[in-house]
């Protein structure tokens, strides 16, 4: 027998990592959550650095900064998270608008406001949201685009911990996140409102995850539903939004940030889920079914339409139903791609639809990051999506007038008027809007708003939700619009100039440490191609299991957007593991492109890893 302890086993040596020396963050807004201090790298030298590249209009932004709540916990005294606040819309360069943002969203860590895009050009990104990690010694060691990464993100941040820990390179200790002061008002950033039977308001009080019912004055608050912290029971909602009325008197609420749907019976105050798990829907995940075993995923709105509630399930761009006698929820529209589509219901596309309202034998919809106004109608057995306002992703604006040629700006809200007209919350434009279908016209209603979110009607009068002004604001519809200087926008993104002829799309994607690619039921990474104008692609539109492809560019058309979406299904690499955790890693880009002779001719976009 043999007492002598075993010999210890070695540690394993640490991974060779690609290492690029990371640039210097910049950005003209400057700081926020540092208690007005500017932050240079060298001062956050010793702790690994998450840069988070977000912007506040995109759903995708905000389903990563709840990715990120955990592990921003667990590791708080070794990693700081910095969030990058990289502009798509206008209206999201204003530096009031970044605070309150910041605010409405609970981001609790240090935000940098680069309203020209200095540091998302620096660091070569191309999509929102972008994860980017720097090590102790400040150097980039990997970057992911879209959701889904947080797991690989906790395990590349332990490794880095121990491999720090060991060279005497790691520094712990506090974060230099300073909380702002705390404002008292009755709301906080509400996002949508209905009105009562009995005459009262309720409103979806967004940012303290409460229901709030208001008086017929929309000022005096008559009682609170939910606790006030973020959760799900009962008790709690997390970040709810959109209300719809029942024909039985009960208010369905679209629980946004818990992925479910609850409903609240204002008779007797009790809440209960109908939809949801409670889990984000992923790809591959069941799109009907039992309502509260199927996931959904950001359901931004809510609408009894034909016997059914319709969602607005702004995180996969589409709409969804629920049928409460028979307690399931199936997709009624929308293929998940993002973008402005129209055609039949299962084949068109959305871009984040954050607003819904019936009207007769239409449903109108506020699509979000197409700046449109669109609809569903009864086309034959079926349904049909059609667009009244908006063009597409990156062309949106204040411009009135014939509905072929008017622009909108991440409008959230649309609220059904008597006269068959509609009314838009024209967001991110601080406006309010109509569109009249019986003359094809768009005008503008009310100005100096300040992000409306949502409109109902209340006698003669509109009760616009101003969001972030957290208040209720009763207008008299006006007889005569007002009058607005037309403006165009685009996205300030700079395009990709790509040489003609071919060009090479390659996905990179590497799977995280201790874990391989799933191929344990066919393919297990995917690729959609496409493009406005679709004669932008001579060749390579199209679904694939490849994460590379090359595109033929047709040498008419100058200009245009691709559109790329990428997914990678990524388990544990261990054999005796019957059931291995799996992950699923994806993400949706819209690359501006312009042709030129002196163009690249080859488009990298990193989903998880680092270019080579």
């Amino acid at each position: 027998m043999n007492d002598a302890a075993p010999a210890p086993t070695p540690a394993p040596a640490p991974r060779k990592r690609a290492r690029v020396r990371a640039p210097e963050l910049i950005g003209k807004g400057g700081w926020l959550n540092t208690g007005g201090k500017d932050l240079k790298l060298s001062d956050l030298r010793g702790r690994v650095l998450i840069l988070d590249f977000w912007t506040f209009c995109c759903i995708n932004c905000l389903h990563v900064l709840d990715e990120l709540r955990e592990l921003e916990e667990k590791h708080r005294d070794t990693v700081v998270i910095i969030g990058v606040h990289s502009p798509k819309f206008v209206h999201e360069a204003e530096h009031a608008a970044v605070v309150d943002a910041v605010e409405r969203y609970e981001v609790h860590h240090p935000v940098l406001d680069d309203p020209e895009l200095a540091t998302w050009k620096q660091y070569a990104v191309r999509a929102w949201p972008t994860l980017v990690v720097i090590d102790p010694e400040g150097y980039v060691v990997a970057q992911h685009a879209g959701e889904g990464h947080a797991h690989a993100i906790e395990r590349l941040v332990e490794e880095l911990e121990a491999e720090h820990e060991a060279k005497g390179t790691l520094r712990r200790g506090d974060g230099p996140y300073v909380a702002p002061e705390p404002v008292a008002t009755d709301l906080r950033f509400p996002g949508k409102a209905l009105v009562l039977p009995s005459g009262n308001l309720l409103v979806s009080d967004s940012t303290r995850h409460q229901l709030v019912e208001l008086a017929a004055d929309g000022e005096t608050v008559v009682r609170r539903i939910g606790s006030g912290e973020r959760g799900f029971g009962p008790e709690a909602f997390s970040e709810p939004q959109g209300l719809a009325l029942l024909p039985d008197g009960r208010v369905v609420v679209a629980d946004t940030v818990n992925h479910a749907l609850r409903v609240f019976d204002p008779a007797t105050g009790a809440v209960e889920t109908v939809a949801g798990t409670g889990r984000q829907w992923w790809q591959g995940s069941p799109t009907s079914g039992p309502a509260l075993e199927v996931d959904l995923s950001s359901p931004w709105d809510v609408a009894w339409w034909q016997g059914r509630v319709w969602i607005a399930m702004a995180g996969v761009h589409q709409l969804w139903t629920w049928d409460p006698e028979a307690g399931t929820v199936q997709v009624a529209a929308g293929t998940t791609n993002e973008g402005l589509v129209d055609g039949p219901a299962a084949e068109a596309w959305f871009a984040q639809p954050s607003g819904l309202s019936a009207a007769g034998d239409r449903l109108w919809i506020a699509d979000s990051e197409t700046s449109a106004l669109r609809y569903v109608e009864e086309d034959g057995e079926g349904y049909a999506v059609r667009s009244a306002v908006g063009t597409g992703l990156f062309d949106f604006g204040h411009r009135d007038g014939d509905a072929a040629q008017a622009l909108l700006q991440h409008p959230l809200g649309v609220t059904a008027l008597p006269d068959g007209s509609v009314a838009v919350c024209d967001t991110y434009n601080h406006a309010l809007r109509r569109f009249d279908p019986a003359t094809g016209q768009v005008t503008t209603l009310a100005t100096d708003l300040r992000e409306p979110s949502d409109a109902v009607l209340a006698g003669e009068d509109i009760v616009v939700v101003e969001s972030a002004r957290h208040r209720l604001t009763r207008l008299r519809l006006p007889e005569e619009a007002v009058r607005v200087d037309a403006v165009a926008h685009r996205t300030q993104r700079a395009a990709t100039e790509v040489a003609p002829g071919t060009l090479r799309l390659d996905v990179v994607f590497q799977a995280p440490a201790g874990q391989k690619l799933d191929t344990r039921y066919g393919p297990s990474t995917r690729l959609l191609v496409s493009s406005t104008p679709p004669e932008l692609l001579a060749a390579g539109e199209g679904a694939g299991t490849d994460l590379f492809r090359d595109l033929e560019l047709n040498p008419d058309v100058a200009e245009g957007v691709l559109h790329v979406s990428a997914m990678a299904a990524s388990c544990d690499d261990d054999p005796a593991n019957e059931y291995p955790a799996c992950h699923v890693h994806q993400q949706d880009w819209g690359v501006p492109v312009t042709v030129t002779a002196s163009g690249t001719a080859r488009l990298p976009l990193v989903l998880a890893g680092m270019d080579g």
